[in-house]
This record gives C-alpha cells, structure tokens and sequence, in this order.
C-alpha cells in the first residue's frame, strides 16, 4: 500500500506502508539497480529516505511511476526482483504511451485486470498472463481457432505462450497429446554431423520448446510424457503421411519452412486438434532460392475462417529492455533499405509481414 503524503505539479511524495526493510531491499535491488531502472524508462528523478519516496518528472511520468512502484513493493512482500521483473511491469504498464500521447499508460481501466484473469493460462506449477494487449489477444485467439499463427521479433513471448497453451490443454484433457515441431535449418551455420541417434540430433533444434515445458512441468514429468509419447518432439520433415487427431500442435520457427512444407504440415492437422505456427519472417535462414512458407501462408490464408493472425512488434518484447531497442533498431535499418520512412510503423500490417 502507498500513501500519498504530498502532491503538486510535476512532484509527489509516498510512504510504502507497511513498513518492512527486506521489502524494500528487494524494491530498490543492489546498489538501487531498480530505481535507476525506473528513472531511466520513466524520465523520472526517484529520491527516498527509508520508506518515503519523492518522485518528480512530468505528470503523467510521475503518476506511472508511483503505480509502479506501489505494484513493486507488493510484489516484494513474496518474491525476489530482479531487473528483468521490473521490466515487465514496465512493459504490462505500457509506457510507451506516455511518448506517444496515447492515454495514460500503467491506467490499465476498469476492464483491463479482468481480461487479464481470463487470459491467464493455469497449469498445476506456474500461472501465465499476457503481458499487454498483444500477448492477450494472442492467448485469445489460440483459445478461439483451430489454427492460429503467431508471427513477430524475438522475444515478444510467441513459443512460449503457445507452450502453455498446450499444457493447459493436455492437463484439462481437452487433447491427448502435445506434438512440437521445428524446422531443422541451423541459423546461418553449417554444424556437420551430429552424434548420437535421430532424437538426440534434433534436441538442438528444439531446446526452446524442452526448456518451456521444463518450467510448467518439470524434468521428470516431461520425461515421463515423451517416453509415453504423450509429448512428442519431431523434426518438420518427418510430419509427412500423418494424421494429428485430438493433439495441440505448435510448429515453432516456421520462416525456416519451405511452401511446400508448410502445406504439408497444415493438412496434418486432424479431428479434435489446434495448431499453433510462430516465427519471425525477418529471421530467415533458408537459402536465398527458396522462398519461406510462413511468408506464403500469411499471403494465402489470411481470410480463411478458422484461421487467426497475431503480429508482435517491438513494444511487445518481454525480454531485456536492450532487446526491444535492438529490434526497433533493425525494423528501421529494414524500412530505410526498402525505401520507406524510418519511423513508419509496419509491425501490424500483414501485407508488411509477408514482403
């Protein structure tokens, strides 16, 4: 809880009640790393003396602000903060807004928690939300459509939410089994011959979809389910002649499919299933003669009913601050060369997506 001690324009004092030290350690983090993170995203001065804070800045900037760190400190009362926690309530408050004159960001209106709850996907170990607007809708329309793609930058939370998905379904039984593929295609390297039999030469390939079901199943459990191929890890080659009936399919990394392969893996989809395609069409490792089946099938089945597109931009990176700078930085280096205005926006354009 934050009382408001004094306000004026462009300052307000708080005092974070109940007063707890080790609560307010893990607020400020080492050396105060997540104060001087908040000023820097913010444009904010934040000055404290024990639990009183005085904040200063603009209105808005410091309305956001003193949310924030009443939403930090309760969060302190149970759990750890680490710079990367802070930045994902940075990012749930859409600060952005405060820039671009939208209305006032980390006000998330009447509405908001609640869709926030009813996104929330649930398994027995963690509780997933989407994190803004974009992730919501994703989670949405996974729930809505038999097929869905989720098409954007890195880290903007594409494959793992989908993961999630996928478990929450496999634990309220509503399919059978959970079948992730990937495109085997190394990212402009050429590694050789790998080791060991078919399952342990595509194990490097597929360590991102291992290391999310590590985290809502755990070790063992996961495990346990792929040697009862109740989840089952295959590369997008060996897809060819099956039927998935009653399965969650998730096709991760799809601008490494070729058209002719991701034809192939959007009719396998059987009785019962959902399907997932996530990928990054500026991220294409195939050689330059080929052309990339996520491209295509954004071009192909964007008014196909059961059918639903989700584009990720730079504001929807979850990752480390640096990585939505470094993106936005390559979106405007890409529209330069293309002969359009650095600051346009293409994020949320299909036909932009599919060039």
């Amino acid at each position: 809880m934050v009382e408001v001690l004094n306000t004026r324009p462009g300052a307000i004092d708080l005092e974070l009640e109940p007063a707890d030290n080790e609560r307010l350690a893990r607020l400020c983090g080492q050396f105060d790393e997540n104060i001087r993170q908040l000023e820097r995203r913010l444009g904010v001065e934040i000055k404290n003396q024990g639990h009183r804070f005085r904040v200063i800045g603009s209105e808005r900037s410091v309305d956001v602000a003193s949310q924030i760190i009443e939403e930090l400190y309760s969060a302190a009362a149970h759990q750890h903060l680490a710079p990367e926690n802070v930045h994902l309530h940075l990012q749930q408050a859409r600060i952005d807004e405060i820039a671009d004159g939208g209305r006032q960001a980390g006000n998330l209106g009447p509405d908001d928690s609640e869709k926030d709850d009813q996104a929330a996907i649930r398994t027995r170990k963690v509780r997933v939300s989407g994190r803004g607007p974009g992730q919501r809708a994703y989670l949405e329309r996974i729930r809505k459509h038999d097929l869905s793609f989720g098409i954007g930058p890195a880290g903007t939370g594409k494959t793992y939410l989908a993961v999630a998905c996928a478990v929450e379904a496999l634990e309220s039984e509503a399919v059978r089994r959970v079948v992730l593929v990937r495109p085997a295609v190394e990212a402009g390297e050429r590694l050789g011959f790998l080791p060991g039999d078919m399952a342990q030469k595509v194990d490097p390939y597929l360590r991102p979809l291992y290391d999310a079901l590590f985290e809502m199943l755990g070790f063992e459990r996961v495990g346990r389910l792929i040697e009862r191929n109740v989840i089952e890890v295959a590369p997008l080659a060996f897809m060819r002649g099956r039927t998935l009936n009653h399965s969650f399919i998730i096709l991760d990394e799809a601008q490494n499919s070729t058209v002719e392969q991701m034809k192939m893996f959007l009719t396998r989809i059987g009785f019962g299933s959902t399907a997932v395609v996530t990928g990054d069409v500026t991220q294409i490792d195939l050689p330059p003669d080929k052309q990339s089946g996520l491209r295509d099938a954004i071009d192909v089945l964007h008014n196909v009913e059961g059918v639903s597109f989700t584009f990720f931009s730079a504001t929807d990176v979850v990752r480390h601050s640096l990585v939505q700078r470094i993106v936005e930085a390559y979106d405007s280096q890409s529209r330069l060369e293309q002969g359009g205005s650095p600051h346009s926006s293409a994020t949320g354009d299909k036909r932009n997506w599919a060039r």
